[in-house]
């Protein structure tokens, strides 16, 4: 009849991908036979990992380009935020001492 069928926990496929993606110098049929899967096994639940992501950052309504441009100008604010505290604490160091 053949062997039958393993079930794999969640837990168990993103642990394997994320051994798979932080592998080093390994291949990934090291680190699949390692975890005693198949190397296209693993390529597949990376493939879907990969495609639940991309669905999830869809679902939140922003597409990559404007999650960058988001974040550019979240990254400027903050610069902007570092640079005025860093004259303030020049400014009371200097007063103070």
């Amino acid at each position: 009849m053949g062997k039958p069928r393993r079930k794999y926990t969640e837990e168990f496929k993103r642990d394997a991908v994320r051994m798979m993606r932080n592998r080093g110098t390994r291949t990934v049929a090291e680190v699949a036979d390692d975890l005693g899967v198949a190397p296209s096994l693993l390529h597949r639940w990376a493939s879907t990992a990969e495609r639940e992501a991309v669905s999830k950052r869809n679902a939140e309504g922003e597409t990559l380009e404007q999650e960058v441009r988001r974040l550019r100008k979240e990254v400027e604010s903050l610069q902007l935020d570092k640079a005025i505290l860093k004259k303030a604490a020049a400014f009371f160091a200097k007063d103070s001492g």
